[in-house]
């Protein structure tokens, strides 16, 4: 953070939002409301305490993901100077790449003296702009993989995915949707007054603001875990399952022994660490056998196994029954259920007809 929270001045915080195409409206909408709330007293939403503005190449309107559209107000060229400037990405599949006016412009940001912030895939135009080297990332869940295989000589080790954000010095990172907020009120906290901020956060009905130290919520399809490290642990080792972490490198990316990772795995689990992991790799293999057309061998190393023969020894203990014949049982299910299904679709349409 730029300021220390010991530092707090009466000078305003201004703070410069770069937009990209196809962003998604629920990060931008909550960081800015934050600030919003918090910069003024009563129901006024003046900038006093802070100010923010939206920057781009020119003045064309910048689409969110969810079709609506937000008018910039004033040009990169333009920009002022800023203490924060944030970037808020959204879908990377879909709509046109990171300008490089907006490339320049965070360039320049970091050379100054301001804090640079990546919301959701923003976090990726940080990367491509170059100003991430030597820092430690934060990324959605869901984005993980796309940024590996978009940055893959990114080093693993500075990645993290199993928190909200993260604040390394005078980079800020955020997983993205709803943590936008938790992360506006971490900047905020440094310069105002924490009541002011508490307030805001009512306003916006939000009990608490979350620490970076908190786990992203987890995946479907994974376990809910009540212990926010085991949280995070279920995370990492989704993460990793191609390349399984041992337990003490599991145990020292959570801050934590491994003999008391291993009493918590073995209290909310049943499983030693080794024992669950191996139960995701299988859930996992599982899952891609009857969704994908993958091979048994491709599955196997995607999921962490020396080959196909050792998932195979492992899946017919785990299940009853090889991965070949996994899958067709469950494919010999679907065709039927699917069969059943165009049976009533059918009926349902002679029906009208009487």
């Amino acid at each position: 953070m730029p300021l220390p929270a010991s530092n707090r001045t009466s000078k305003q915080v201004k703070f410069g939002i770069v937009l990209l195409p196809n962003f998604t409206l629920t990060a931008f909408s909550g960081f800015i409301d934050l600030l919003r709330l918090a910069s003024d007293d009563g129901d006024l939403s003046k900038p006093v305490r802070c100010a923010w503005t939206v920057v781009a190449d020119a003045f064309m309107p910048i689409r969110a993901s969810c079709g609506v559209q937000i008018q910039p107000w004033c040009t990169f060229d333009d920009a002022d100077a800023f203490d924060y400037v944030v970037v808020i990405g959204g879908l990377l599949h879909s709509g046109s790449a990171v300008s490089d006016g907006a490339l320049r412009f965070i360039r320049r940001s970091a050379e100054s003296s301001a804090a640079v912030v990546g919301i959701c895939t923003g976090v990726f135009a940080l990367v491509q702009a170059g100003v991430m080297e030597g820092h430690r990332i934060c990324v959605s869940w869901f984005h993980y993989w796309d940024f590996l295989s978009r940055f893959p000589s990114m080093s693993e080790e500075s990645l993290v995915a199993d928190r909200l954000f993260v604040v390394d010095r005078r980079r800020i990172t955020c997983s993205g949707g709803r943590a936008s907020i938790d992360v506006a009120a971490a900047i905020l906290q440094q310069h105002v007054d924490a009541a002011v901020v508490q307030k805001a956060l009512r306003i916006l009905l939000v009990d608490d603001a979350q620490r970076a130290s908190a786990p992203q919520p987890h995946p479907p399809g994974s376990e809910p875990m009540l212990h926010p490290r085991l949280r995070r642990a279920v995370l990492l080792i989704e993460q990793h399952i191609g390349r399984p972490l041992s337990v003490e490198a599991l145990a020292a990316r959570l801050n934590t022994s491994s003999r008391q990772l291993q009493r918590l795995f073995k209290e909310q689990t049943g499983d030693s660490p080794l024992a669950f992991a191996r139960r995701v790799r299988l859930k996992t293999a599982a899952w891609l056998l009857t969704e994908t057309h993958r091979t048994v061998t491709e599955i196997a190393g995607h999921c962490g196994f020396a080959d196909a023969s050792h998932m195979g020894r492992e899946f017919r203990r785990a299940f009853g029954v090889g991965p070949q014949a996994y899958r067709g049982m469950h494919q010999t299910e679907s065709a039927a259920l699917a069969v059943k299904a165009d049976r009533r679709h059918i009926v349902a349409g002679l029906s009208g007809f009487r």
